[in-house]
């Protein structure tokens, strides 16, 4: 089994890595996330998760051993394969991902790419308590998600949240950037608040 790969970073691509380990080149799927945290470096360390079926034998790379956790976690629900699971990770970051699942917000995890209703639910129902033991719950304490359940105004926030998704950026900073809209303008109707943070993405 493979745990990690560390070498030259010779092709990188949004979906994907390819890590020059003495002139063997890995080719790993990877998440947004973790596109971000090598970026621009010449070397890097990706830590592993192989998918062997009777088709094919793929990569999964991970920028850290706790995205890989949460990774592995999503796709032991039954629905969630290796690029669901890898496009969920895209959306949200792995401490944001917690706060979400923790906070029951099927809204949120319903904006990604791939996800419905009853597939979002079935992750907060089989997840909850086990994503608690990844060690990851305190992560951030009052983040976004946390703030989200005790926001009043948290029908007009999923809506303009919703809206950014279709528009076609990422949940994570539309999230971001609503609750920084609606921080300063509680009151702003879901048509303003999407204005506001299109100037802002």
């Amino acid at each position: 089994m493979i745990e990690y790969v560390r070498g030259e970073l010779a092709e990188l691509s949004p979906a994907t890595a390819v890590i020059d380990c003495n002139g063997v080149g890995y080719a790993a799927n990877i998440s947004l996330n973790t596109y971000s945290a090598i970026q621009g470096k010449k070397t890097c360390k990706l830590f592993i998760y192989e998918a062997i079926r009777e088709d094919a034998y793929v990569l999964y790379g991970f920028a850290d051993k706790q995205e890989r956790e949460i990774f592995l976690l999503l796709i032991s629900v039954s629905g969630i394969g290796g690029n669901t699971a890898r496009m969920i990770l895209s959306a949200l970051s792995p401490s944001e991902l917690v706060s979400v699942i923790s906070a029951e917000n099927a809204n949120l995890l319903k904006t990604v790419k791939g996800i419905g209703l009853k597939t979002a639910q079935r992750l907060i129902v089989e997840l909850k308590d086990k994503i608690k033991t990844v060690g990851m719950a305190a992560v951030g304490g009052t983040t976004s998600a946390g703030m989200l359940l005790q926001s009043a105004n948290a029908e007009v926030q999923e809506e303009a949240v919703a809206a950014l998704t279709m528009l076609g950026f990422a949940a994570a900073p539309s999230q971001k950037v609503v609750l920084a809209v609606l921080k300063e303008e509680p009151e702003a109707p879901v048509e303003k608040v999407i204005k506001l943070a299109l100037k802002r993405l």
